[in-house]
């Protein structure tokens, strides 16, 4: 019967001879209110994830709904207690039959809580495992009102194309004893009288590309009945070359003319359908095909100025939107679009199915106020990565430009957007492209992210597009035409039947081929030329190999020469049309292959991300790797973050992992942000490009993990009116002032220490030098401070000068202190920004050891100091606790070779303690112990 689809993939039901029915239902016509068996075969079912139920005996339960329409939601009303998929169902475990086949007998009213008052249309069922981990696709099983009814058992599909003169099985069956006529037209080919089944074969005839209708009709003494399939002899299309000038997609020839071609080799025949005739394949929208047999393309008349939907049926069976529109209509989706985000949209064409492509000739050119926009310096980038959706409530182009002032201010020079193509749905990260030439509607019109880039550009920011290159979804057209049950045919142009590499989603591009390397050098080119974008982010670039590495990661990482050719082959294609777009990639492959491709001009993404999260808790890290010195490369092609989409914000783990010590807590607010400050010190000043995730800079404490990795975030606007979370707003912006405006943050020669708590940067160049130490522990340090030479040093957030004279002078730093040290003196910023101001400096040159003696320690009360030595003057002793907190001070006269000093401890509690003692340009600090 031809109760059941197959799949949602197919809204044309096309193909003459089908597969083996993966349901099948007693009786033959099921309805609402009798009893009904599903039997399932789970060895035809097309879904991948199936193939787990095979020779299972137990643990198969069915999910299903009813709809009470014909087209409409199958999942309308549900059985009682059917809410969550990974759970068995025990209302819905189905009987083995043996042999990969189960049933299950119910009365769909009772069964699905469907009123009185309403029919059941159609049911909507699949099988699955109690864990949900294995399934069957979704399939359709239709209800019958309890009256006469006949259909076609044979052929399965309604609507189908064949050869000239074919032979077509028909078998028409009818629920009761009745008279039966099968009829072409007026002309009855069969008659059965009150019988139950009629048998025929039909002729098809030689006359191509005209639809023919055959219907049966059954008919009792008190009721009738009919069914209808639609048939057609496959047209043979003209042959003729494509035009001059003419590329696959739409070709505006002139107001109201425009040249469609389609790239489909191995295909047979193309329409052109749409509002124009509506949506039928008429035998003068037949496009040519050339020569080569592999594209077909028509001359239009169009209305001048007029959006025009249109598709292209190929080979009668499958209706797809046109690859390169630049704009689709999605009867499922643009209904949740915004009037404010997406005005004027043209509704979705009646009579039309699936996404459809639209055309529209005289389109008003965007009239771009930057014209010669000087892209920054790759290794000065400061790139601030967002997804609109999770950055402005609006989620549109608009309001986010009217931020602009904000980022502006933060001092970035670069925005990278996540995927902004048009993707499956409108709620997503972007990694599901379908199509790649249309901005998604979701977050705007083409001029408003036209309206976006220009703006960024009078701000001196490049716009930077992640682009997905590595996969696509099911919906776009290329991986529709060539498919194979649950995956890409083996003669698919672009796609490969299974991917090559781990970690691959949807579905996975053949990058050797040459047809998915012209598309990917028109895709690239298109976005840079047509919207200005400076440059692209490809997202899982490792995945571009053919090189197939199955599960292991580790082979997969390996140097591949072939991904390093095909990625050397896209850089040269581009620089050839434009010698300074950014090609940055998401690699993360072994270093030699990285290192060569970053030595040949390309950028890549270096997560640090587990580094400074780990720094920031209090816990040792080594983030050297972000360094392209430590790669070994030769230019500073890292662009280095701390955060990325991808990645579990640091704020949040530090709140919740941090470490902590005596009176101090990394899990206090304060204090991460605070720690925040400390990890932006020593991730700004390392020389090259970085990048930033959206409101890091605010210190945003919300996980990637919340509701679900990919679903929408809190977005927290609200953050700026935290005195402590502006701080941390400046401190980033401080920090990018100086790496963008001082040569020596952009040095060659520099040198990181940052293998233990506390760390050291160095930075030199041009006679000027920076010094950065910090302390990443949670507890106070005393370190050696390493200065790279003597003389005078300025702090930068206090503006205080210091002089060295011994550059292994003792330093005291609190959990989280940082220093960052200038040779020259520069502007001092806003006051208050970090909650320490003055250096606590050790003297110049360290007290002999065997000088100086502290007894008894540990001491319950009393303690002697002495000091032995030629010097005389001052000498200052302080007693402070491992916070920092000063307990005891007391100045005195040094006036012979001996001083003796008692000091009393007797008020303080039991604890460590630090002894600071200073006699004119010598100190030491040694640790003492208060016991009861």
């Amino acid at each position: 019967m031809r109760k059941l689809y197959f799949s949602l993939f197919l809204f044309f039901m096309v193909c003459m001879q089908a597969a083996g029915q993966v349901v099948t239902t007693q009786p033959a016509f099921p309805s609402t209110d009798k009893e009904i068996t599903l039997i399932f075969d789970v060895s035809q079912a097309k879904d991948s994830r199936a193939k787990a139920l095979l020779g299972k005996t137990d643990d198969v339960y069915l999910w299903s709904g009813a709809g009470t329409t014909e087209n409409g939601d199958a999942f309308q009303f549900q059985p009682t207690g059917q809410t969550d998929f990974s759970k068995p169902f025990p209302a819905g475990k189905m009987t083995h039959l043996g042999n990969n086949k189960w049933q299950i007998k119910f009365v769909p009213r009772q069964y699905f809580n469907v009123p009185a008052d309403k029919e059941i249309k159609r049911l909507g069922v699949l099988l699955k495992s109690g864990d949900g981990k294995a399934q069957t696709e979704d399939l359709f099983v239709t209800i019958y009102p309890d009256k006469l009814n006949v259909s076609f058992e044979t052929p399965v599909a309604q609507y189908f194309y064949v050869d000239a003169n074919a032979s077509i099985p028909v078998k028409a069956v009818a629920s009761d004893k009745a008279n039966l006529n099968l009829r072409s037209g007026a002309t009855i080919l069969k008659s059965e009288q009150d019988k139950e089944t009629l048998v025929y074969t039909l002729n098809a005839g030689s006359e191509t590309g005209v639809q023919k209708t055959i219907i049966v009709e059954a008919k009792t003494a008190s009721e009738a009945a009919n069914d209808t399939f639609y048939f057609t002899v496959k047209p043979q299309p003209a042959v003729a070359a494509l035009p001059a000038n003419i590329k696959d997609g739409i070709n505006y020839t002139s107001a109201t003319e425009v040249i469609l071609s389609l790239y489909a080799p191995q295909k047979s025949f193309v329409y052109a359908i749409g509002e124009f005739n509506n949506w039928t394949a008429s035998p003068q929208y037949l496009m040519n095909r050339t020569p080569d047999g592999n594209r077909y393309w028509l001359s239009l008349t169009v209305p001048a100025g007029q959006e025009v939907a249109y598709q292209y049926l190929v080979d009668g069976s499958l209706a797809v939107a046109d690859p390169y529109t630049e704009k689709i209509l999605d009867p499922n989706n643009d209904k949740f679009l915004t009037a404010a985000n997406y005005p004027n949209l043209k509704p979705y064409p009646a009579g039309a199915k699936g996404i459809v492509s639209v055309l529209q000739t005289n389109q008003t050119a965007y009239n771009w106020k930057v014209t010669d926009f000087k892209r920054p310096d790759p290794k000065n980038m400061v790139v601030y990565e967002l997804l609109l959706r999770d950055f402005v409530a609006t989620r549109n182009y608009k309001t986010l430009t009217d931020t602009l002032t904000y980022l502006k201010r933060l001092g970035v020079n670069a925005i990278e957007l996540m995927p902004i193509t048009e993707f499956s749905g409108n709620d997503s990260w972007g990694y599901n492209p379908i199509f790649y030439f249309a901005p998604d509607k979701a977050y705007g019109t083409a001029n408003d992210l036209k309206t976006f880039i220009d703006t960024c550009h009078e701000h001196g920011m490049a716009v930077i597009l992640d682009m997905v290159l590595n996969q696509a979804d099911y919906e776009f057209p290329y991986v529709k035409m060539y498919w194979d049950g649950d995956k890409p045919a083996a003669n698919n142009p672009y796609f490969n039947q299974n991917a090559t590499h781990p970690f691959n989603v949807f579905f996975d591009f053949n990058h050797e081929s040459p047809d998915t390397k012209a598309f990917v050098d028109r895709v690239s080119r298109y976005w840079l030329e047509e919207y200005k974008f400076d440059g692209y982010r490809y997202d899982l670039s490792k995945g571009f190999t053919q090189k197939n590495t199955g599960a292991d990661v580790t082979a997969w990482s390996a140097y591949d020469a072939g991904r390093v050719q095909t990625w050397k082959r896209i850089y040269d294609t581009i620089r050839s049309y434009d010698p300074t777009a950014y090609v940055i990639l998401e690699h993360f492959a072994d270093n030699k292959e990285e290192k060569e491709l970053a030595d040949y001009g390309m950028l890549f993404w270096g997560n640090s991300n587990h580094d400074y999260r780990n720094a920031a808790k209090g816990n040792t890290a080594n983030f050297e790797w972000l360094s392209y010195k430590q790669r070994a490369w030769q230019n500073p092609n890292v662009v280095g973050y701390m955060e990325s989409h991808d990645e579990e914000r640091q704020l949040f783990d530090v709140l919740k992992n941090g470490r902590s010590g005596a009176g101090y807590d990394t899990k206090n607010l304060t204090t991460a942000l605070n720690r925040a400050k400390l990890a932006a010190a020593f991730f700004f000043t390392v020389p090259g490009p970085k990048m930033i995730w959206q409101f890091g800079e605010l210190g945003y404490d919300v996980s990637i993990d919340h509701i679900d990795r990919v679903a929408a975030k809190p977005i927290r606007w609200e953050y700026q009116k935290d005195p402590e979370r502006q701080k941390l707003y400046k401190v980033y912006a401080e920090l990018i002032k100086l790496k963008l405006t001082q040569p020596v943050f952009q040095t060659t020669d520099y040198s990181l220490a940052v293998n233990s708590t506390v760390k050291r940067i160095t930075l030199n160049k041009d006679e000027v030098m920076v010094f950065l130490i910090g302390n990443f522990d949670v507890q106070v340090q005393a370190p050696q401070a390493n200065f790279p030479r003597v003389g005078k040093w300025y702090d930068y957030f206090t503006g205080q000068e210091v002089s060295v004279t011994n550059p292994a002078e003792i330093i005291m730093l609190q959990p989280g202190e940082f220093r960052l040290y200038t040779s020259v003196k520069l502007p001092t910023p806003e006051a208050g920004l970090l909650p320490w101001q003055n250096v606590v400096l050790a003297a110049d040159e360290e007290i002999a050891g065997n000088a100086i003696v502290v007894y008894p320690n540990p001491s319950a009360g009393k303690v002697q100091v002495e000091l032995t030595d030629d010097y005389r003057g001052e000498v200052t002793i302080q007693v402070t606790d491992l916070s920092g907190r000063m307990l005891r001070t007391s100045k005195h006269i040094k006036s012979q070779q001996l001083f003796k000093q008692t000091l009393d401890l007797q008020s303080i509690k039991a604890g460590t303690y630090l002894l600071q003692f200073r006699a004119g340009t010598k100190q030491t600090t040694r640790k003492l112990m208060k016991v009861n």
